[in-house]
């Protein structure tokens, strides 16, 4: 089974930047892909969502300009550009596959997750 493992989180200051990655240990090109992230005592929410081969994306209102999702499918990697960090956007961040091609927003429509990877930014 297609397995997925992020990295790149950490513990960052108000006003930082992070890039969080996504290695996929098998190819998905003919897959959207998103992030979701979820912080204590909250629903697992959408963040950005790019689909197949890249050629469009879509992101949550809270992100106002401030994330950039990406991906490297010679790599098998998905990315997450994230500036101008706040400390509401302390979560566990979560990147996931969907089975299909198109962009979606709703966590039940992604077959695959990866682990997460814990970002944390101080005020």
């Amino acid at each position: 089974q297609v397995q997925l493992v992020e990295s790149g989180g950490g513990l960052v200051q108000a006003g930082d930047s992070l890039r969080l990655s996504c290695a996929a240990s098998a190819t998905l090109t003919e897959n959207a892909m998103g992030w979701f992230r979820q912080a204590p005592e909250k629903e697992r929410e959408f963040v950005a969502s790019i689909s197949a081969y890249g050629t469009s994306t879509i992101y949550a209102d809270f992100v106002e300009g401030r994330f950039t999702i990406s991906r490297d499918d010679a790599k098998n990697t998905l990315f997450l550009q994230m500036d101008s960090l706040q400390p509401d956007d302390t979560a566990v961040y979560y990147c996931a596959a969907r089975l299909y091609s198109g962009v979606n927003i709703k966590k039940y429509m992604y077959d695959l997750w990866g682990r997460g990877t814990q970002v944390t930014v101080s005020s």
